[in-house]
């Protein structure tokens, strides 16, 4: 065997068994009921229709955004027209306008590019904008108040800039526990050749961020909880990381193919809930 293969077997075999021996407890709490398309009246979805969405995010976004266009295909009655644009004159009623934020590992710059994007003319003409942040941006050693600040700044910002906008917060989307050998040996790898191995254990950073977002905006503001979607089966249970006294939702291994995107399965259950939010929320302001 190649000496290197062997290496990395062996590795492998070691990082796989460097939890003592004993698997994290995983427990199913009772959650919420989850709602449905068909729920939906027509109204509602024709409501949609006439409002104009500003989305700036990166990969999970896409994988959202792949989502609406799978239920879009399955339901006519949505009709929302995706662009990918920083253009003000492509926004028009019925525009669901998307680009990408910043970058990846580093969220003040999404929060800096988020704002100039409104600033150049897209906070004129959404009636909704948002953003959110990409799991790989919140780690172990995460600032997480030191984030937090800097988004209530923007938002607040924004927000006396243009009153006309609904803003809409989202929590950060999480990761799962995965087991198998591709992804093992791929953080391995990772850590050999120094790039950073993010884990679902990360997911204690990213709730500590999200109770921030929903402790100061609950009951107040929108608030698209993304991790709650993505850590609640389709029972409506939520899957909770549980050992020593830590505990913390993680997202629910069906929905991904690599432990933080989103698969075929998972971007139709997320865009499904995202869809019937907006659905909602508009009827409501209007």
């Amino acid at each position: 065997m190649n000496k290197y293969l062997l290496l990395l077997f062996t590795l492998i075999i070691l990082f796989a068994g460097c939890d003592g021996g004993k698997m994290e407890e995983i427990t199913q709490l009772e959650n919420h009921e989850i709602k449905m398309i068909k729920d939906v009246p027509e109204s509602a979805w024709n409501n949609l229709a006439h409002n104009k969405f500003y989305f700036g995010h990166q990969s999970v976004g896409y994988n959202i955004i792949d989502g609406i266009n799978d239920i879009m295909i399955e339901n006519p009655q949505i009709q929302l027209n995706l662009v990918r644009t920083k253009n003000p004159e492509q926004v028009k009623d019925g525009t669901f306008a998307h680009f990408d934020v910043g970058e990846n590992t580093d969220p003040v710059s999404k929060l800096i590019d988020f704002a100039k994007s409104l600033e150049n003319g897209l906070g004129d003409k959404a009636d909704y904008a948002l953003m959110k942040f990409c799991y790989v941006d919140f780690n172990t050693n995460t600032d997480v108040t030191k984030i937090f600040d800097q988004y209530k700044t923007t938002y607040e910002a924004l927000k006396t800039k243009f009153p006309n906008t609904t803003f809409i917060h989202v929590t950060t989307p999480l990761t799962s526990k995965q087991t198998d050998m591709k992804t093992i040996s791929k953080n391995i790898i990772k850590g050999i050749i120094g790039r950073p191995v993010r884990t679902y254990k990360d997911n204690k950073t990213r709730n500590v961020f999200n109770e921030m977002l929903l402790n100061e905006y609950g009951g107040k503001e929108p608030i698209f909880n993304l991790a709650k979607i993505e850590s609640t089966y389709s029972n409506g249970n939520t899957l909770i990381y549980q050992k020593n006294g830590e505990k913390f939702p993680v997202m629910v291994p069906d929905y991904t193919y690599d432990g933080g995107h989103l698969n075929d399965y998972g971007r139709k259950k997320v865009a499904e809930q995202f869809l019937i939010f907006l659905a909602e929320l508009t009827e409501k302001k209007d």
